[in-house]
Parts: C-alpha cells; structure tokens; sequence
C-alpha cells in the first residue's frame, strides 16, 4: 500500500472509531442523565442551506427542512472526525500510528472544541463560544467534555488503527 494510502486508511480507522465513541459517549450521556445529543439533522440542513449560499439559518430549525439533511449531517459528522484524525497524524508524524500516545490525541480532541464554538454555534444561531444560548456556560462545558471524549477516541483508535492494519504499517517496528 502506497503512502498516502496507507495514511487515508489510518485517518479512516482513527476518525471513523473516535467518531463513534463519541456518539456513543452521547448516547449515554441521553440515556443516564437526560441530555440530548446534537440533532445532526440541523447541521445538515444548515450544511445544505449553507451549499446555496445562505452562511447562517438563524434559528436553523425553523429554516425549511431540506431532503436528506439527517444522513448529510451524519456523513459530514463522520468525515469531520476523520479530518480530526488526518490533521493528528500529519502533525504528529506517521509513526505515532505505529505507538499511539495520549498528549497528541487529546490536543486534537480538546482543540477541536474550537470548531462548534466558532463555527457551528454561531451558524446555528447560538452565536460564538454560544454566548446566546440558555445556560452558555453549560454548552460550553459539554462541548469541552464530548471533545475531550474525542481526543480519548482518537487515542484509542489509533491502538485499533494499528491493529488492523498491521500489514500496511511497513514503516513500525514490530
């Protein structure tokens, strides 16, 4: 397998199983303590209205509903995470897939916080860091722990990455 193969698969391996744990650290979250995770269906509707040049659907669930916002968000949701997962590996090198460490991982995860604070919060009407919202201070607080999650995700993905991909990890020492 060619490098950048090899480095996509691992970005895929890695974004893809923090991805989901984190969408299930969400549903536990729902299912112990009551608190609803992200509607994905927003963001792909805000990602649609987005595609026709509308930057901000204030509040976007009130903006017209749009066909197959659920599964656009969900895909975008997935292919954010392994963006998260591409930027890890190249910033920390090809070789922490061959010994994943937690430092990088969870930088990445915790970092990657700035991305609804700056960018999905506003666009969704809660405005920046989600001074708008009810209880900011809360949102803010759960961004941070469902990121921290992430970066633990990401960590722990990167052990699976490779695992399963031992065969295409020519550049590890065994």
């Amino acid at each position: 397998m060619s490098t950048l193969a090899t480095f996509a698969a691992c970005a895929l391996v890695i974004g893809a199983g923090a991805t989901a744990l984190l969408d299930l650290w969400n549903l536990a979250r729902q299912r112990l303590r009551g608190i609803a995770p992200l509607d994905y269906a927003l963001v792909g509707r805000w990602l649609a209205h987005l595609a026709r040049g509308r930057l901000r659907a204030a509040p976007v669930a009130a903006a017209p509903a749009v066909c197959g916002e659920r599964a656009l968000g969900w895909v975008a949701h997935y292919l954010i995470g392994i963006a998260f997962a591409a930027a890890l590996l190249a910033g920390a090198g090809p070789a922490w897939v061959c010994r994943p460490t937690l430092a990088p991982a969870l930088a990445v995860g915790v970092g990657s916080v700035l991305a609804p604070l700056l960018v999905l919060h506003p666009a969704l009407g809660l405005g920046v860091f989600a001074r708008r919202a009810p209880r900011p201070g809360a949102v803010r607080l759960r961004s941070l722990q469902t990121h921290a999650v992430f970066g633990f995700g990401l960590y722990a993905a990167g052990w699976l990455a490779r695992a399963t991909l031992a065969g295409a990890l020519a550049h590890c020492a065994p």
